[in-house]
């Protein structure tokens, strides 16, 4: 499990444990916007484990603030490039794995299909920049498995829905969506699945815990 900040990686780690989870878990300091920090991290794990079995690009911000600019620079860099960088860099690693898993974490709202039904509405003020940082993540998962699925890489788009999240804030409003956000160990379940074989069918495809979304 990565992150930017070790303190934080701490805490997660510990709820984590807490749970009684199966097998092992470690922690790792990974900055998604800093190429140097994600090169030390691959390496770190070629040394540590030799091969990656699941990559689960995970890193985002949604960023709504008023200046255009700012706001896709920021989106983009984190949700778009980062991920980009990280799936380069830890590929060679996922490619001595036996059977290996990309998965991007993306988001329904940048599906294309489902954004251009006139019945589909903006839920935030300045939305256009996340919209568009997952529609362009949905490219880069598709292009990775034109890419490299005759490899063995089996790689999704997948989207955990409206859930509890810091990503919109970190008070108890925000983060619980207005008392609107699901559960997140729902689609927690359904991105196991995913990990475990149980949805390789949708292999190469945009992925949610009821099915399919269209791009």
């Amino acid at each position: 499990m990565t992150g930017r900040s070790q303190e934080k990686l701490q805490s997660a780690m510990s709820d984590v444990q807490q749970a009684g989870p199966k097998g092992t878990l470690s922690i790792l300091q990974l900055d998604v916007t800093d190429e140097n920090s994600i090169e030390e991290a691959a390496k770190h794990v070629r040394e540590r484990h030799g091969r990656l079995d699941v990559l689960v690009n995970n890193a985002g911000v949604g960023n709504i603030g008023p200046n255009v600019k700012e706001r896709f620079t920021l989106t983009l860099n984190t949700n778009v490039i980062g991920p980009a960088m990280v799936a380069e860099a830890f590929r060679p690693l996922l490619l001595e794995s036996e059977n290996p898993y990309s998965i991007f974490i993306s988001s329904g709202v940048g599906s294309l299909t489902r954004t251009a039904d006139p019945a589909a509405v903006s839920h935030f003020p300045n939305e256009n920049a996340y919209r568009a940082s997952k529609a362009a993540l949905n490219m880069v998962a598709i292009k990775e498995w034109q890419d490299f699925r005759s490899k063995g890489l089996k790689v999704f788009a997948f989207c955990p829905g409206f859930v509890v999240s810091n990503l919109r804030g970190t008070s108890e409003e925000m983060r619980t969506g207005w008392g609107k956000a699901g559960d997140p160990a729902v689609p927690a379940q359904a991105l196991l699945d995913v990990i475990e074989g149980k949805r390789d069918a949708e292999d190469g495809k945009f992925v949610h815990k009821d099915g399919v979304y269209p791009w």
